[in-house]
């Protein structure tokens, strides 16, 4: 559910209200009960899910039903949690949410009691604030919890748009310490990764494009040297290994390219270089795929959205979009 404040709730019942989507997969939602009923009521929804609470046995035969929400209202009353509370109870909805992502990934690692293993995991947004006031900051976002609990060393983050594919050599990282945490292997990894879901997606020979880090992708060295002493060589190395990979290009013209078709990824050095382009284009219908993991995880592109949260105004689109995506790599996942 991401964080209960949030639109995760509304933009849930919202995307799965779809008979056609309720039928592609069987859906378990961990959340709370008030939450997803108060959406569905605003949006004029007749509840659609089967309801139990967290821990109880009545989980195994639930799972009978096509969506299920995994209700975790006894932990919301120990922590303090109350329904309709925005930003201001960070720590408590930081607290919850931080949970059910958790149970997401026991139940995809098969380690939830009468609960079907799960071959995917979509997160709704959580606020990275929260989670650090209730006590989980050493996590920037969902993406570094899922690599340390999978044990993944070589997650990334890619967003797959209707015109665009990007993924990033980094993430949550200050600016200043971009350059810092590039490397050869990390760049390398990044583009291994983006050929391997580019395949999962149903592209038989990815092309791909890797952005310069610096202004003019460096300028022959003159605005800078990573393009020629880590990125070149990381490319060279994935060419060797047969992917078709060119590069550096500039950061301000690689992505047009990539909208012509000349590309199908586009492999950016940081996090906004590739999250702008995406979200002017897409911002509605973006999906976050985390690449690397035993099981594929899929997130809607945008945040809590505190502002509008409980208005019923939260666009379903890039949830939606989520969801198909996470059924799709599943069943390909499970065909191999």
């Amino acid at each position: 559910m991401g964080d209960p404040a949030g639109i995760g709730p509304e933009v849930l019942v919202k995307a799965l209200a779809d008979p056609e989507l309720r039928r592609s997969a069987h859906f378990v939602i961990h959340g709370l009960a008030e939450p997803m009923h108060a959406a569905a009521e605003r949006a004029g929804i007749t509840p659609f899910w089967w309801q139990v609470r967290a821990g109880s046995p009545l989980l195994e035969t639930a799972t009978a039903h096509d969506v299920v929400l995994v209700d975790h209202a006894e932990l919301a009353d120990q922590i303090g949690y109350r329904p309709g509370e925005k930003p201001g109870a960070a720590k408590a909805s930081g607290a919850l949410s931080f949970r059910f992502v958790e149970d997401a990934i026991s139940a995809a690692k098969g380690q939830v009691p009468g609960h079907t293993k799960a071959d995917a995991v979509v997160t709704a947004p959580i606020s990275k604030h929260a989670w650090s006031m209730a006590g989980h900051g050493r996590w920037p976002g969902h993406t570094e919890l899922l690599a340390e609990r999978f044990g993944a060393n070589r997650s990334r983050m890619m967003f797959v748009a209707p015109k665009l594919r990007v993924i990033l050599a980094t993430a949550h990282v200050p600016l200043i310490e971009v350059a810092s945490h590039l490397t050869i292997g990390r760049v390398h990894d990044t583009i291994d990764l983006g050929h391997e879901a580019c395949l999962a997606l149903g592209i038989e020979r990815p092309r791909i494009a890797v952005a310069g880090l610096n202004p003019h992708a460096g300028e022959e060295g003159l605005l800078g040297d990573e393009e020629k002493r880590i990125i070149a060589p990381a490319i060279a190395h994935a060419q060797r290994n047969g992917i078709d990979v060119r590069g550096a290009f500039p950061g301000d013209t690689v992505f047009n390219a990539a909208l012509k078709g000349q590309f199908d990824l586009v492999v950016a050095m940081y996090h906004d270089q590739g999250l702008i382009p995406v979200k002017l284009l897409a911002f509605d219908s973006a999906v976050n795929v985390t690449t690397g993991l035993p099981v594929w995880r899929t997130s809607p592109d945008h945040g809590t959205a505190y502002d509008i949260a409980g208005k019923n105004l939260a666009d379903s689109g890039s949830m939606e979009q989520s969801l198909q995506l996470a059924v799709r790599l599943s069943k390909g996942a499970l065909s191999r």
